[in-house]
């Protein structure tokens, strides 16, 4: 059966036409599904009974069901979902004052193996399915509709790497910019990549107004490798030529992502080195305070040497924000959940 969730309007309207319905039935299921909130086909009254029974017997409306909710003291929540394979993911939702964000995985388990995150402690099993992406926001919702919120914001900065699975990716962001579905505006929607150059500029070509974050952390060819192994297959020496090219195409500008580890990149001279390697791309920088997990030995950075580091930057005329720490009293490390659970 295929899940509805998982169909952007326009392949709603393709498989109507295939079943000699008019296109503007799509509209009418996208209006249940996502305005109405109904989940049984019975339900859609401007619907005929006859095609709601081939509805009924051909798709589906399938969310992930809730495995484990954790709730921080700053009310971030964390959340490991089931799929229905039995594959769990986590999905994370943190409040700001500008609106309520929503941290989606794209795959279940990590390949690009970054030896500061615990996500990739779980090799990848497969790509996650957009209806599956889409069902992390609806069950956020779902949790959000007692208190009459919703989810605002969208980062795909998860579990995987969203440009290993691409296609579904952007057809996600297509659903959930929809202003049918949820329509989260374009500038609230980021997807975080470790730098895979022909994706980077592919999603240049693609017309979305999407935000996207690189996931720099090192400012060399060789403690970038040491860090993360997807630089062996894109060095730096690939990666900001595609980022320059990314900003050409799609005429905005990038953050970069700045993992703050004690005495491994944390020192003023890899802050001058940043900045020389990212001078050509014109971005912002963002540092990460470390979530520090047990298994990989790294510590986070001194705050004062994240604030010299930032002043550097700075000074230096980089746009420079320090990322907001959310759920420190709970799993709060990317993939640390999941990994917890899987263990046990």
């Amino acid at each position: 059966m295929i899940n509805l969730y998982g169909l952007t309007l326009k392949k709603l309207e393709e498989f109507m036409l295939s079943y000699n319905q008019n296109k503007f039935r799509a509209k009418q299921l996208f209006s249940w599904i996502y305005e109405k909130k109904v989940t049984d086909f019975d339900l859609m009254s401007d619907i005929s009974k006859s095609f709601r029974e081939i509805l009924k017997r051909d798709f589906c409306l399938e969310k992930p069901k809730l495995y484990i909710k954790q709730v921080a003291s700053d009310q971030t929540i964390k959340l490991l979902l089931e799929m229905k394979d039995g594959e769990k993911v986590e999905t994370v939702l943190m409040r700001y004052n500008y609106g309520n964000v929503a941290c989606v995985s794209s795959q279940v388990g990590c390949n690009m193996g970054c030896s500061f995150c615990a996500s990739g402690l779980l090799k990848k099993q497969r790509n996650l399915e957009v209806s599956e992406m889409v069902g992390e926001i609806l069950v956020l919702n779902d949790l959000l509709e007692e208190t009459s919120q919703r989810v605002t914001h969208v980062v795909v900065m998860g579990t995987g790497e969203p440009f290993d699975n691409y296609n579904n990716v952007i057809e996600f962001i297509r659903i959930i910019n929809d202003q049918k579905a949820f329509a989260i505006g374009a500038r609230h929607i980021t997807v975080s990549t470790c730098g895979i150059p022909d994706k980077i500029i592919q999603y240049g070509q693609e017309g979305l107004q999407v935000n996207l974050a690189i996931s720099l952390h090192a400012p060399n060819n060789e403690l970038r490798n040491r860090l993360m192994k997807v630089n062996k297959a894109y060095p730096l020496e690939l990666l900001i030529p595609a980022v320059k090219k990314y900003i050409e195409l799609a005429n905005r500008r990038v953050t970069y992502e700045y993992i703050m580890l004690k005495g491994v990149n944390d020192s003023l001279e890899h802050a001058k080195e940043l900045v020389e390697l990212i001078k050509p791309t014109y971005a912002y920088v963002n540092l990460i305070p470390y979530n520090q997990v047990n298994e990989n030995g790294y510590k986070r950075a001194d705050n004062d040497q994240v604030k010299a580091f930032m002043d550097y930057l700075m000074k230096q005329g980089v746009t420079t924000t320090i990322r907001k720490e959310f759920g420190s009293d709970i799993d709060a490390a990317c993939g640390q959940l999941r990994a917890k659970h899987q263990w046990r």
